[in-house]
């Protein structure tokens, strides 16, 4: 036969045909041949499909190579079949193999069969026809024992979808009372039973089990399931539900309740109701969430910031609170809880709140304001000298609203040769979902500054005026002798896009810009906060860079206004236009003194290597250089003393979860609170045991207090996890070294590890269940994937860089149980994330195990990557730059 031709051949080839299946399959479609696998015992019956040969190779979805001359084998067979759906039928029913969780020839029969019916390179049934139903029927019963990777063929063979859905409908709440939730939810998808499913039970586990992606894929088309889904998500966000008492329901299930928080839920709701199109007061719960956290933002600005002024800040509050009870006691609450009496009894006055409602203190001090008629906002407007002045006369600032006004400026906008700051102002959404619609653009030239009105400016779509602005728009940015600066330019450019359609590719066409946020970022992992600069509790982000470079921060106080409201007062343009203009102003200091921002090469030369301009031949940019290698900043007399990495104690909150890891790497023992912990018991534990706080959230000031200065600090998190590593470590003046990299576990914080051989590694593996045994061949391609994966090195690294733990090696007495792994402690060790390619890499030794959570580490490249890193932190750091040998999570480091 012709199969047997091409079995023959395969295995007469270098690399061989190695596969195996029942002798009725074989017979089906002409593959009569015996197993052929090397060492298989089983000829036949093994189930497992492994075809290699010469020439072009196709990947099947089981992992294997199927050549394509067996295809056109397999094509041949089914055309000579009569009734190739019955044949396919027979051999599922006369075959076991199918039935386990690996990939099966069966399965692979199945798949083929299905490209050939869509092909037309073999007869089908026609739709409807008696002769399907009974095949139909047949095939419901054989989808009880099929693994994912057999059902989609058979739907789409046997056209379940538009069987008789009583006995699919029963197949599917079969696999749900089973506790197989993910194959019942993917399997009423596939046959499109969603309407006549409960969604809310379909739903439930899969969203307990953290499996969103398939919940949203299974409600998708189905706007009404999608409402159902989202008011069943909304519920579980009131305030004072347990998602536990819903968890009991599973006992038997692996559940992660941890990422079904009212903070995870709200997030994932909204990006829902954005997606999909719907009316947010189906969720009202996430909604009044999102509104109680902007009141808290709004709160933090006003009374403790002061950086928002009193009518801006009244008018937020009032659109957010409105008419609804639940917000309007919150915010009292919110006032309450503040202990400036005089301005807490300003904002009940600008509020209209009654009196009866606010404690006796701050009563006392709104009856005050009534009779004398004071205000509050003083303190907030004194001190103008304190902030950066815009250094240009008002008669200097034009408002441009039509295209006539373009035209007439054009040419001063467009000087070729000349350094502009551009920046977007636009309303506060609050989170409302989507990118905001910006309002103002501001566009500043040495001397003179261009506020752009984006509403006019950009309707009638087609008209005049956005024809005139989409033009000046694109020759700005387009023009590569206009030096265009930003801080946060892309962010400000993709707002411009969702505001003007015509603009939507303006982040693509740029060229000659420079963004100074990536300027200052590489300045603050450079060096600690500037003398008199509290990087927490003073200015941030762009004001803080002009304070660093300027001398003065930015006043804030309109960057919260209504921006939409026209016209605009005179307070919001002088604000808009310091906000370009002072980007000229830092340009220009950064350029005259670029080491004293320890900023390395000529920086001028270096901002005008825009995007679309290159340096020459091998050569780095000089502004790449001030990017990628800060001068080393000498310590002063006032640096703080020396402490060692394994001596040095923090706590983080459930925010900096990346920056933890990266600590736990060098060394560093660090503590983290839980997601929804409260953050005073930061303040707790780094009192009892003298600890230092990090934090990343409003809570700062609170804890600051509480544990006295230089106890607590506020990280930046704008940076990276890596930079705000290299930053806490010199900011405290942590001394790291090789030896404390990877000696304590990023998982745990447990630092003390346990050493075991390879071969007692195999055996523990091999008796967990692992698919491969101490002696087995294993799979060639999954070999390759998963070296690949965790990587390899050489024994020996260059530099002199290897990972030699202080630890003993793990002894019979200290196993609880062989099976599962156990140890003394009742730490069961994580062997399945142990790939069977690492138990075969050449050269490896042995593996480390976390005595805390039983992570399992072995010999890779990490420890290289890590030092190469922080090398610029590390004593002793070796001259190479070869990647050295280190310690690899079981699972994929982050």
């Amino acid at each position: 036969m012709h199969a047997t031709r091409v079995v023959r051949a395969q295995r007469s080839s270098a690399q061989g045909l190695a596969w195996g299946a029942s002798p009725s399959l074989c017979r089906t479609i002409g593959l009569d041949g015996p197993c052929a696998r090397p060492g298989c015992s089983r000829p036949g019956r093994c189930g497992r499909l492994r075809v290699g040969g010469g020439g072009q190779q196709e990947d099947s979805p089981q992992r294997g190579l199927v050549s394509p001359q067996l295809r056109e084998e397999a094509q041949r067979g089914f055309a000579t079949l009569e009734d190739p759906l019955a044949a396919l039928l027979d051999m599922l029913d006369s075959s076991r193999g199918w039935r386990g969780k690996g990939p099966s020839l069966e399965a692979w029969v199945a798949r083929e069969l299905k490209r050939c019916l869509q092909a037309q390179l073999c007869p089908g049934p026609a739709r409807g026809s008696p002769g399907l139903k009974q095949l139909q029927a047949r095939a419901v019963k054989l989808l009880a024992e099929s693994p994912p990777g057999l059902v989609e063929p058979l739907v789409s063979i046997f056209q379940l979808q538009d069987a008789d859905r009583s006995p699919l409908l029963a197949h599917v709440h079969r696999l749900h009372q089973e506790g197989k939730f993910k194959e019942a939810i993917v399997l009423g998808a596939k046959l499109r039973l969603q309407a006549d499913l409960d969604v809310e039970k379909m739903c439930i586990p899969l969203l307990l089990q953290d499996k969103a992606d398939l919940v949203e894929r299974y409600v998708d088309g189905f706007p009404d399931l999608q409402r159902r889904l989202l008011a069943l998500m909304d519920s579980w966000c009131q305030p004072g539900f347990d998602i536990r008492v819903v968890a009991r329901r599973y006992p038997q299930t692996t559940l992660r309740l941890e990422r079904l928080s009212p903070r995870a839920l709200g997030r994932q709701v909204l990006r829902l109701l954005e997606q999909h199109g719907l009316d947010p007061d189906l969720c009202p719960n996430v909604v009044n969430q999102q509104r109680l956290a902007a009141l808290r933002y709004l709160c933090y600005k006003r009374l403790v910031e002061r950086s928002v002024s009193r009518e801006s800040w009244a008018e937020h509050v009032q659109g957010l609170a409105g008419q609804d009870q639940w917000l309007q006691e919150q915010l009292l609450q919110l006032l309450a809880s503040h202990d400036d009496a005089a301005l807490v009894a300003q904002c009940a006055l600008d509020l209209l709140l009654p009196e009866e409602r606010l404690p006796a203190s701050v009563a006392a001090e709104l009856r005050q304001l009534r009779i004398q008629e004071r205000t509050a906002e003083a303190p907030l407007e004194d001190g103008k000298d304190d902030y950066y002045q815009l250094p240009i006369p008002r008669e200097h600032l034009h408002f441009l609203a039509s295209w006539e006004d373009l035209a007439r400026h054009q040419e001063e906008l467009l000087q070729p040769g000349q350094v502009v700051g551009m920046d977007l102002e636009w309303r506060p959404s609050f989170g409302a979902g989507g990118r905001p619609r910006a309002s103002l653009m501001q566009v500043a030239v040495e001397g003179r500054v261009f506020l752009l009105d984006l509403p006019r400016l950009s309707s009638p779509a087609g008209g005049q005026a956005p024809q005139a602005f989409f033009r000046l728009v694109s020759r700005l940015l387009t023009d590569p002798s206009i030096t265009k600066l930003g801080y946060g330019l892309a962010g400000d450019l993709r707002s411009l896009g969702a505001s003007c359609p015509a603009l939507a590719q303006a982040e693509k066409q740029l060229r000659g810009s420079v963004d100074l946020l990536q300027v200052h970022r590489q300045m603050r992992a450079a060096d600690r906060p500037a003398p008199g600069v509290d990087g927490a509790a003073g200015p941030r982000g762009l004001s803080l860079l002009v304070q660093q470079v300027l001398g003065k921060p930015l006043d804030k106080m309109q960057q919260l206004s209504n921006w939409d409201r026209r016209p605009l007062c005179e307070g919001q343009l002088v604000y808009a236009a310091a906000d370009a203009y002072c980007l000229l102003e830092v340009y220009w200091a950064l350029c005259r003194e670029p080491a004293r921002f320890h900023l390395s090469g000529d920086l001028a030369r270096s901002l005008r290597l825009g995007r679309g301009e290159r340096a020459g031949p091998g050569e780095l940019p000089p502004l790449q250089k001030a990017l990628t290698s800060p001068q080393q900043v000498p310590a002063g007399e006032d640096a703080a003393p020396e402490v060692p990495a394994r001596a040095f104690r923090v706590v983080c909150d459930s925010m900096l979860q990346g920056l933890a890891r990266r600590l736990r790497c060098l060394g560093i023992d660090v503590l983290v609170l839980a997601t929804g912990e409260d953050h005073r018991r930061a303040a707790e534990v780094a009192r009892q045991e003298g600890r230092v706080i990090l934090t990343s959230g409003l809570p700062y000031h609170k804890l600051r207090a509480q544990v006295g200065a230089g106890r607590c600090l506020s990280v930046d998190c704008s940076l990276k996890a890596r930079q705000q590593a290299t930053a806490v470590i010199r900011h405290f003046n942590v001394r790291v070294t090789h030896s404390d990299i990877f000696s304590r576990c990023q998982a745990c914080n447990c630092h003390q590890y346990l050493k075991v051989s390879k071969d007692v590694m195999k055996q523990l593996v091999w008796l967990s269940g692992h698919p491969e045994g101490p002696s087995g061949t294993g799979d060639k391609a999954a070999q390759i994937e998963d070296e690949r994966e965790t990587g390899s090195a050489p024994e020996e690294a260059p530099g002199g860089c290897t990972y030699e733990p202080s630890c003993r090696w793990l002894e019979e007495e200290d196993l609880q149980s062989r099976v599962p792994a156990t140890l003394g402690d009742g730490t069961r060790l994580q062997l399945s994330g142990v790939p069977a390619g690492v138990l075969r890499r050449p050269g490896l030794r042995h593996f480390y195990c976390c005595t805390g959570c039983g992570k399992v580490f072995w010999e890779g490249s990490h420890l290289g990557r890590v030092a190469e890193n922080f090398r610029e932190v590390l004593e002793g750091v070796p001259g190479s730059h070869e990647p050295s040998r280190a310690p690899s999570p079981a699972s994929s480091p982050s």
